[in-house]
């Protein structure tokens, strides 16, 4: 089961470009022999143009709570900030930042624009991370999801683990499970409600999940129910 998962990583962080001509590239060739993940925090991969802050980013650069990070495009990046990671596919933007009751933590992500696929590390109740996309906030405490902005819905699959969905003229937020991308959603508030109605499964796969949990040294819980293979 091991070396089958680690063939799976292998072939997504080669499609992602975590791999190069010789190999694997800088940051996690170490940790991979060692087997010690996760990997140091910060731009472990991207393609075309990248910025944090602003300013042009590499393999390597650091990126922690605070920070702005954005593709160009037909530009991708994969994220690592402390122990959550993030695939950013081109003309996407996100915002990390700060709690405001519990200082040098996390509390919420914003995506302005793009698509984005993310896995965070489990919280305790009172860390809970908002979510945030321009018509709709989701409360995660650790789960695995995919984002895709469009300019008058979003598109939003829980892939594992639950989320609470808040938006316009709800009278209490959606909660949402899931084991295995069962109920990939589009979020509406176009005629002044928001309305959670069930979507497709598209732009996002399981080996993407596997690399990017594998980065902060675990591995999605669809794994261990042998549910891989499917998407």
């Amino acid at each position: 089961m091991r070396n089958a998962l680690r063939r799976r990583w292998l072939k997504s962080a080669a499609a992602l470009g975590l791999l190069g001509p010789a190999g694997i590239s800088g940051l996690i060739q170490e940790a991979l022999a060692k087997g010690d993940l996760p990997v140091t925090p910060g731009i472990q991969s991207l393609t075309g143009t990248v910025t944090v802050n602003g300013q042009s980013a590499k393999v390597g650069t650091p990126v922690k709570v605070g920070d702005r990070v954005a593709t160009g495009a037909k530009s991708s990046a994969v994220v690592v900030v402390g122990k959550d990671a993030y695939l950013l596919r081109d003309n996407s933007t996100i915002v990390l930042e700060e709690s405001k009751a519990l200082p040098g933590l996390l509390g919420e992500v914003s995506v302005l624009t793009g698509k984005v696929l993310s896995v965070l590390e489990k919280r305790l109740r009172d860390q809970r991370i908002q979510y945030r996309v321009p018509n709709a906030t989701i409360g995660i405490r650790g789960t695995g999801f995919y984002v895709e902005l469009y300019p008058e819905r979003t598109y939003f699959c829980l892939c594992y683990g639950e989320a609470a969905i808040d938006g316009k003229g709800m009278s209490e937020p959606k909660l949402v499970k899931s084991t295995h991308h069962e109920s990939p959603l589009w979020l509406d508030d176009r005629g002044g409600s928001m309305k959670a109605e069930p979507g497709p499964f598209m732009n996002h796969t399981d080996d993407e999940l596997i690399m990017l949990e594998r980065l902060t040294g675990r591995e999605p819980p669809f794994v261990a129910m042998g549910l891989t293979g499917k998407y």
